[in-house]
């Protein structure tokens, strides 16, 4: 007889009283395809109201997309990587935003987190170029990194203005998915909304509460299966937001697993261990960045950081011992939310 593992609740730790309690509503839902990926947005509100947000919302995507995307050739990051080195661009507002908070957490995390990962990205075939399935050459990845780092950036927030002093090329992927969410959170509040559930791609925030004054319930994506995660922690996203970064995109070559995430500190994919690493934050753009960076670190050094920036953070990994099992790990921030 198998036992069910007891649901895990993880709710905020502090909660802004005024959107708390609900009057009574109707749940709207809106949904699309964009950045790749789909999106929806669930809503209290009226059927009037959901005609009429349907458009600002996809403006705010569209903006995304315009300024940060690195499959449009017209795009600002498209025109920034193909600009002369050494050379200033003026960003749009959404854009230096999020390149201001790119360039602090690779500061942070010692550039485990970077945001000058083009070259190498579509190097090992998960960028903008075809996939290959076949990795690169060691001298071209020593090549490709050694023209990357986040040091090669210079950013001046009163243009607000960046250029580059090397051939590093920008890729947000890990990031600007993170900012539409919390840009469609905005969107609503702008138009008188502020019980809302935004995804974009599984990445979720989450504002006020449902109509019988519950919260917007999610459970952490776990991307993997086995008898560990049946129960994986289930959150009020309230004034939070949830990403997760995994490897679902990796590839295989003569039994050899390559991931999309790659250490920018080595040039190549993380072999180590880690499956996932999911972090809460009151913004999905940072919790984006982090959870990238975490796995990156892997487990050890991931926690480590979480612990000292007071992440609420989980990563899941398989133990270099060679168990095949599945190892689950808390961060002190997100065990304090369990109850």
């Amino acid at each position: 007889m198998s036992v069910q593992k007891p649901a895990r609740v993880a709710i905020p730790r502090t909660l802004l009283v005024s959107p708390i309690r609900q009057t009574g509503g109707e749940i709207h839902q809106l949904a699309g395809a964009a950045m790749g990926t789909t999106w929806s947005v669930k809503f209290v509100g009226t059927g009037t109201s959901a005609s009429s947000v349907r458009e600002p919302i996809e403006a705010a995507l569209h903006r995304v997309i315009a300024q940060m995307s690195p499959w449009e050739a017209s795009s600002d990051l498209s025109r920034f990587n193909a600009s002369a080195a050494a050379g200033w661009q003026t960003l749009p507002a959404d854009f230096a935003s999020v390149i201001g908070c790119a360039l602090r957490i690779a500061m942070e995390t010692g550039g485990a987190y970077d945001p000058t990962m083009g070259a190498l990205v579509d190097l090992w075939g998960f960028g903008a170029a075809p996939l290959q399935f076949q990795p690169p050459a060691p001298e071209d990845v020593d090549h490709a990194r050694l023209a990357s780092g986040w040091r090669q950036l210079e950013f001046d927030p009163k243009g607000p203005r960046l250029r580059r002093l090397s051939a590093a090329r920008l890729d947000l992927n890990g990031i600007a998915k993170g900012f539409a969410v919390d840009l469609l959170i905005a969107t609503l509040r702008a138009r008188g909304i502020h019980h809302a559930l935004v995804e974009i791609g599984g990445e979720l925030s989450g504002t006020g509460v449902k109509p019988d004054s519950t919260p917007w319930w999610v459970t952490i994506d776990r991307l993997v299966a086995g008898p560990l995660l049946e129960a994986m922690p289930l959150i009020a996203l309230h004034q939070l937001a949830i990403a997760t970064s995994g490897n679902e995109r990796s590839f295989a070559i003569g039994g050899q697993q390559f991931s999309h995430t790659i250490d920018p500190r080595t040039g190549i994919p993380i072999a180590n261990g880690m499956i996932t690493a999911t972090v809460l934050h009151a913004s999905c753009m940072e919790a984006d960045a982090y959870a990238t960076a975490l796995m990156v670190m892997g487990p050890e050094a991931g926690m480590a950081f979480a612990k000292q920036h007071k992440l609420a953070a989980l990563c899941l990994f398989r133990p270099e011992s060679g168990d095949s099992g599945v190892v689950e790990r808390i961060s002190p921030e997100l065990d304090a939310m369990l109850s």
